[in-house]
């Protein structure tokens, strides 16, 4: 069962690799924020007010792999790290996300041209990491999602290129508080980045 499944593996990797006319990899660096970011809210029982807890984002660096397959087409495997931050009142502690995701591209011009606007879509994963734990305490909550939004590739020589990106991923929200928060977290990423292409 391995070894058919690591030769599938295998042949699907060549035949990515036989057909892509390009590949590009990339760092990008940029703002990500939360919306509907709410994930529970609390009742002081001596005050009877109402307290929120919410997260937020801020500084986020992604590294993307691109494999141009077709002329206007292209596959996108990526992570990125958000510096987030979950809050309740004044209180603010420090909550990494990270990131995975794949993502279609379709170019509004083809391989080769100089400037290549573009829109995506895709499917993600983002695991948030409660204050004081670790990535390598395994307290993470990871929720799968969606994504979608545009940006344009810019060629600046043979080898070099830039790139901006704007996307909104819908996510679950964690449930630090098994409150089981309701709705879709939408984070907007909004960054910039250099690249190789190859």
């Amino acid at each position: 069962m391995r070894r058919t499944m690591f030769l599938m593996l295998l042949l699907a990797a060549w035949v990515v690799g036989a057909f892509a006319q390009t590949g590009e990899l990339s760092v990008s660096a940029g703002k990500s924020s939360f919306r509907n970011n709410t994930v529970a809210s609390f009742t002081d029982s001596t005050t009877g007010q109402t307290a929120t807890a919410t997260v937020d984002s801020n500084f986020r660096l992604g590294f993307r792999f691109t494999i141009n397959s077709w002329r206007f087409f292209g596959h996108e495997i990526g992570y990125a790290y958000n510096h987030g931050s979950l809050k309740e009142g004044s209180t603010s502690l420090g909550l990494p996300v990270h990131q995975g995701m794949y993502n279609f591209l379709a170019y509004a011009t083809p391989e080769g041209t100089h400037i290549r606007p573009f829109v995506t879509g895709g499917v993600h994963f983002s695991t948030f990491f409660p204050p004081g734990s670790s990535v390598f305490s395994g307290n993470g909550f990871t929720k799968f999602g969606i994504n979608y939004g545009g940006g344009v590739k810019v060629r600046l020589s043979s080898l070099l290129m830039g790139r901006v990106d704007i996307r909104d991923y819908l996510t679950g929200k964690p449930d630090f508080f098994q409150v089981n928060p309701g709705g879709k977290l939408h984070q907007l990423e909004i960054s910039a980045g250099l690249g190789v292409a190859f």
